[in-house]
């Protein structure tokens, strides 16, 4: 049976990319995006749940993603979720999912 890891989302930038070049000459470029969605509670009501998503984008995608996206723009991305955990300061084991992007594109926006 064949298996796949891949995620598309549509949302808009929270943090504009934020870039590190490492020792290797790898550049890495991570940002958060919102995603929106909505639904009816039991009493009828309709209810919004933001979900904020931590991106990471590499090389070449970093370099066009530094160059064209800003906080607050709207933006489609395809890529990969990665889980990695880490000890933080305080000595806590913690774990973060991320999409790693392989793509992107600008969507722009709509006048109403």
């Amino acid at each position: 049976m064949k298996t796949t890891n891949k995620v598309e989302l549509a949302g808009y930038v929270g943090i504009a990319p934020e870039v590190k070049e490492l020792s290797n000459g790898s550049k890495l470029a991570n940002f958060t995006i919102a995603t929106h969605e909505s639904y009816k509670n039991k009493k009828g009501d309709w209810e919004d749940v933001t979900t904020w998503h931590h991106v990471s984008v590499w090389n070449k995608t970093a370099d066009k993603a530094i160059e064209s996206i800003k906080k607050g723009s709207r933006v489609q991305i395809a890529g990969k979720l990665v889980s990695r955990s880490y000890t933080d300061k305080q000595g806590i084991k913690r774990t973060i999912v991320e999409v790693v992007a392989t793509s992107f594109e600008m969507i722009e926006a709509v006048a109403a």
